[in-house]
């Protein structure tokens, strides 16, 4: 790992604003504010959700593992995969910029849209998905309210979070750490006192294919947050520890994530017959149901605030492509919000009905797309670059020094995408070598295994190299504002 950017003398911290001013600009040193913990915090609190709860049931619901089996696979897969989330959550403080804008280092300027527009609809997927979940949940504290104002009401609570922005979000994981752990541990206690079913460990059972599923899914769960996770690292002091931020993140993400999956998998098995997994915890739970129904709404809204904000910075990276004076700020933070809001909604209205089948296409897809761009980003960060870019092209109309479009990554990129295809196993489509592999998905494994070697060789031959001293530069400030 890169060590912490070159000593400078940093100017006196400015109290950080109540409401973020920042969008995908440059945080400037004497903004930089917090405590490397936090990470912490912000990624095992933002994991204590519904959706991490729902995704870790279809070990046993979907891919029929037993409870050891599945329990195996969603620790494998958290493991595994949260590595590569804490890679891009350390270089947030080196750069202090959002991700999809240090993806223009790899893609170029006009290159990288095609991985910002990828990260956009992976956000609007995740948070559709979310505020169905709210819906579901205020319904079953509240039968009186529909779903569908359920799912209203959830996504306004989300939109006034990633309005008010990085502060906000940050606070209110500090209180979801305490308050959904201690809540979520509480439950499952209640559900196994009150007894679990007779065939509770011998249901279902271990196939390969079944198994290397359920780990798919479970990686898959920390390589989603890969597009946006440096962005709640970039306020940090540029001081900070690369080491740190990686452990922080590391640790936080995947305890948060493995204990919503296995409480998943519990309540999978506990209550069978019904694919509502916060239903059947709320029925599971008995007299403590309302209180994992309250403590989930809490949740799914403030999780939720996180794709919400994730698909409005990918939309102004978006925009100011092709309007390089365009310096975005909480005005056109709220206006981009609206219009996600609305397209969410539309989305999620229509998604209720047929939520598990349509979210399980949806993470096979994003697995395919997201595994070759998390390996060019991380190879160009770590070992081709070494931390170290001319931050000022990334906001210039012709790239600078990285031009409108990197041929090399664009190809790597196609390439990682092209040789998972015979290995994808999907209900929309399934590869020809999926079957003599007894049905196991190996695509993932498949695309990491090729796009690394292919990216570095090829970079590193075409004499990709970090900017000379001096390069590594804050952004000019555009002159317009919004």
């Amino acid at each position: 790992m890169p060590g912490p950017a070159e000593p400078t003398a940093p100017a006196a911290s400015a109290p950080p604003a109540a409401v973020e001013q920042h969008t995908i600009d440059h945080v400037p040193d004497h903004e930089r504010h917090g405590r490397v913990r936090d990470l912490f915090t912000m990624w095992f609190g933002t994991n204590i959700a519904p959706l991490p709860l729902v995704t870790g049931a279809m070990g046993v619901q979907v891919f029929h593992q037993s409870f050891w089996s599945s329990v195996l696979a969603i620790v494998v897969g958290q493991l595994v995969g949260g590595v590569f989330m804490a890679l891009h959550s350390a270089q947030g403080p080196q750069l202090g910029v959002p991700q999809m804008i240090q993806s223009r280092a790899q893609f170029g300027a006009i290159g990288a849209l095609l991985i910002v527009v990828v990260a956009a609809a992976m956000y609007v997927g995740f948070f559709a998905s979310n505020i169905v979940l709210a819906g579901k949940s205020l319904h079953g504290l509240a039968p009186a309210v529909p779903v569908d104002t359920g799912i209203l009401l959830g996504a306004l609570g989300s939109a006034v979070i990633c309005w008010i922005g990085y502060r906000l979000i940050h606070t209110l994981n500090k209180v979801a750490t305490w308050v959904l752990g201690i809540g979520i541990v509480a439950g499952l206690t209640v559900v196994v006192a009150r007894g679990l079913p007779d065939d509770f460990f011998t249901r279902g059972g271990f196939t390969f294919a079944g198994w290397l599923a359920t780990v798919s899914l479970s990686a898959l769960w920390q390589l989603a947050f890969a597009p946006y996770v440096s962005d709640y690292s970039r306020y940090l002091p540029r001081t900070v520890r690369t080491a740190s931020t990686f452990w922080a993140t590391y640790w936080g993400s995947c305890l948060g994530s493995t204990l919503a999956f296995l409480a998943g998998t519990v309540i999978g098995l506990a209550a069978p017959g019904t694919d509502d997994t916060v239903a059947g915890f709320d029925s599971a739970a008995g007299s403590f149901g309302p209180v994992i129904l309250a403590l989930f709404l809490f949740s799914v809204v403030n999780h939720n605030a996180l794709n919400l904000y994730g698909a409005v910075l990918s939309l102004i990276t978006i925009g100011q492509t092709f309007r390089t004076d365009w310096q975005p700020r909480q005005a056109a933070r709220g206006a981009v919000s609206a219009v996600v809001l609305a397209a969410s909604l539309l989305i999620a209205v229509g998604l209720a009905g047929d939520f598990v089948s349509q979210f399980v296409n949806l993470v096979l897809v994003l697995l395919v797309v997201l595994v070759p761009w998390t390996a060019i980003n991380l190879i160009d960060f770590y070992l081709v670059h070494r931390g170290s870019y001319a931050l000022g092209d990334l906001f210039l109309p012709d790239g600078g020094r990285y031009g409108r479009f990197n041929p090399v990554a664009l190809v790597s990129y196609a390439i990682g995408i092209a040789v998972q295809l015979p290995f994808v196993a999907t209900s929309l489509y399934t590869g020809p070598l999926v079957a003599p592999l007894g049905g196991a998905d190996l695509s993932w494994l498949v695309g990491l295994a090729v796009t690394t070697p292919v990216y570095y060789l090829w970079a590193r031959n075409r004499g990709e190299a970090a900017p000379a001293p001096g390069r590594r530069d804050a952004p000019r400030e555009p002159a317009a504002t919004a």
